[in-house]
Formats: C-alpha cells, sequence, structure tokens
C-alpha cells in the first residue's frame, strides 16, 4: 500500500512519546512491504538530522517549518473562536499547501493522522483525495485527558485559570474529537481505556487498540555511566506537560517529605525537557534534583533505586513505564499513571494512590533490594512479552487489512 503519514514532528530521532510511538509504527509498517511518506513539521536543522534514519523506511519525507503560535493567538481563539486549542495548535497555510501537492502528485491507498492536531487537515484530505482511507491514530482520548485535568484541579483556588481552560477545552474538544472520529475510516487507541472513551463518544465507530511500545534492547543493556546515590527516585518527561508539572509537584510536597523522614537521602530527580516555571521553587528544595533536557534518559533510568509515576490526570499510556521497565527497574505508580498497562499490581509494579502509600510503597523497595530486583524483572518480562514493537505492530496491519482487503 501507498500510506501517507500527518505527523506534528519528527518521528526521528525517536526520543519523546510521540515519536517513539510513530517511528515504531512506521518502521513496522515499511517492514510489512508498504510504501510510506510522511509530511512533518521540523525547522531545517531538525530536518537535517532526521533524514538519515527516515531513509530507512520512508520513501519521501516532506518538511515544513512549524508555525508560529504567540500566547496572544491562543488567546484570541479562546475569547473569539469556538475551536479547541488542538485545532489550531499546528494549522499552516504552507503545510496545506505542501499537502494538497502531494495528493495531486500521488493517489494514496491510506493516510495515518498521527495525533489529534493533525486532524486540522482532514478537510484538505477529504476535499483532494475523498475515497482514501484515514485512520486517527490518537495519542491519547483528548477530550477524557482535559477531562481529567479538569476533575484534577477544580478545587485548588490558585489553579483557577488552568481549571477554567481545561474546562472550555474539555467542550470544545467532545464536540471535534466526535467530528473527527465520525470522520475517519479508523480510530486507533493506545489502550482500551481510550477505546471505551471513544465508543462513548461516538457510537458505532470501529475502534481498534495499538498499544505504545518500544524497542527493549537499548533499554535493557547495563548503564553504569551515572551514579545518582543509592536512594535516587526518578521521574522522566517532558516537563512543560501539565500532567507531569502536576505529578512532579504533587511527589515534592506531599510524599517525598514522607520518604525522606524514613529515608533521609532519598533524592527526586526530575529528568526532562523544558521543566515548566511552577517547577522553579523545587530546585531551592533539599533532596529535589530537575536535569532539563538529557540526550539519553537510560543512564537515569539505570541508575535509578526506584522509578516514580505520580500521574493525577491524564489518558493514554506511559511509554516512560515501559521504558524503565525495559531497564529492570522496580516502578511504583498511580493506578492512572499505569493506565492501559496489561500489570499486575505487587508483580511488575507497585500501585498507590495516596501520598501516605506511594511514599509507604517507595520507602519499603528502597529498603528491599531483593524485592527491588524481582520486581524490575517481572517488568522486563511483561514488556519484552506484550510490548515489543514485534508483538504490537501486528495489530496495525490488522486494521491496514481491514480497510483496505486486497492491498
Amino acid at each position: 500500500m501507498r500510506i501517507l503519514f500527518l505527523t506534528a514532528q519528527p518521528p526521528e530521532p525517536a526520543h519523546a512519546g510521540g515519536s517513539l510511538r510513530t517511528s515504531g509504527l512506521m518502521r513496522g509498517a515499511h517492514a510489512a512491504g508498504h510504501r510510506l511518506h510522511l509530511l512533518t513539521f521540523a525547522e531545517s536543522v531538525a530536518a537535517e538530522v532526521a533524514r538519515p534514519a527516515l531513509s530507512a523506511y520512508c520513501a519521501r519525507a516532506e518538511f515544513v517549518p512549524p508555525p508560529a503560535r504567540r500566547a496572544a493567538d491562543r488567546l484570541r481563539d479562546l475569547l473569539l473562536s469556538t475551536q479547541p486549542d488542538m485545532q489550531r495548535r499546528f494549522y499552516s497555510a504552507d503545510y496545506t499547501a505542501r499537502l494538497e501537492a502531494l495528493l495531486a502528485a500521488e493517489a494514496y491507498d491510506l493516510i495515518q493522522i498521527e495525533s489529534l492536531e493533525m486532524a486540522t487537515y482532514l478537510p484538505v484530505i477529504k476535499a483532494r483525495q475523498p475515497h482514501a482511507k484515514v485512520i486517527y491514530d490518537s495519542f491519547n482520548a483528548e477530550f477524557d485527558l482535559q477531562r481529567s485535568i479538569y476533575l484534577a484541579e477544580r478545587r485548588a483556588p490558585k489553579r483557577l485559570p488552568g481549571v477554567v481552560y481545561s474546562l472550555i477545552q474539555w467542550r470544545r474538544l467532545v464536540r471535534f474529537e466526535r467530528e473527527v472520529c465520525h470522520t475517519v475510516d479508523y480510530i486507533i487507541a493506545v489502550s482500551e481505556a481510550d477505546a471505551a472513551a471513544f465508543r462513548r463518544l461516538a457510537p458505532g465507530r470501529p475502534v481498534a487498540v495499538v498499544p505504545n511500545g518500544i524497542d527493549t534492547a537499548p533499554y535493557a543493556r547495563s548503564d553504569a555511566s551515572l551514579d545518582l546515590g543509592p536512594a535516587a527516585l526518578v521521574f522522566t518527561g517532558s516537563m512543560s506537560y501539565r500532567p507531569n508539572v502536576d505529578a512532579a509537584l504533587w511527589f515534592a510536597d506531599e510524599v517525598l517529605p514522607k520518604i525522606r523522614e524514613a529515608v533521609p537521602g532519598a533524592t527526586f530527580f526530575i529528568v526532562g525537557s523544558q521543566p515548566h516555571a511552577r517547577l522553579q521553587p523545587l530546585r531551592e528544595r533539599d533532596g529535589v534534583q530537575i536535569t532539563g533536557w538529557v540526550p539519553d534518559v537510560n543512564p537515569f533510568l539505570h541508575a535509578a533505586a526506584v522509578f516514580v509515576v505520580p500521574l493525577r490526570m491524564g489518558s493514554g499510556t506511559r511509554l516512560k513505564i515501559l521504558q524503565a521497565m525495559a531497564a529492570g527497574r522496580a516502578v511504583v505508580s498511580t493506578t492512572l499513571g499505569a493506565q492501559g498497562l496489561d500489570a499486575q499490581d505487587g508483580i511488575a509494579l507497585r500501585l498507590a494512590d495516596s501520598a501516605a502509600e506511594f511514599a509507604r510503597q517507595v520507602v519499603a523497595l528502597l529498603r528491599d533490594p531483593d524485592q527491588r530486583c524481582a520486581l524490575g524483572r517481572a517488568g522486563a518480562e511483561l514488556v519484552a512479552r506484550q510490548y515489543e514493537w514485534s508483538v504490537i505492530v501486528p495489530r496495525l496491519l490488522e486494521v491496514y487489512r481491514t480497510l483496505v482487503p486486497d492491498a
């Protein structure tokens, strides 16, 4: 089949969640014999970095500079538009023109939209190639994500502007994401929980679950290049992302002090790009370190005594947990943080939702190296068995066969 992927960022280098997922799916589709084209956003330097890796599985890759979307633009759309922010976030006249040119030059069997932001180009697709099958690959059920953020923060007076924003976006996303679900030919969810949310949103529309995955080998290789101490607690992710910011603050404020009462040397490492201004005060705290962007997360994973996932809002599944498990780390997560993963509490990870219970589970693991090792081994076995791309890609290929049986 001839397949066109529309993405908001290049799949290579595959560092962040979205690029890791798209890279894995595209590599799998190419290995199955499909001919892939890519249209994505990237500045010229990033495009040149991405090209060599993309050439291994993309017959054609085209890049458009990301649109400049200022805070004033977002405020204007919030006040004067009924569209959700995600519908406007990656709209670009240049991207539209390049997409129209691609659709005029090539007849695609299938067009795959990676993330809701790229659904803003559905009208162009339907106008230029109305018979092409279209897949919406959702990184999250975005309407449900905003709902969860609103519910988590609505009783926090200091977060009132964010609460109002999430309430407005939740309502707008319900309309937009429902429209997208009714326009595309197939919806792909990353978890059963997200699939259920889509079925409630758009009853009768076809939904398949294609989980997030990873190549376990790079994470499984031992890496002793970094020493963070015997009681290092590591949390990774984009630190401008609201659920990650909330998680880091909640852990630092409510959980870490309880841990340090029992294990004074415990240190919380917040590892990820673009730390939000709300995290700045944590830099002055004993027992907290914020790294900012790092070129490779693997040394931090292997240096962690316990990998923590204190998420209280969100949807989808967390690639960070798969990475930590593949590295053989003991993981403590909230129930929501581990949502969508087929991981049994007490076997492959430990779950805790209150600050006291989260602290208790972390302290128990810090004091028991054997339990840490057992949990790490079980997690690594689970990821290798269920979340390797070689296991997951066949689910995507089955969707392709359903949509284009003769391809």
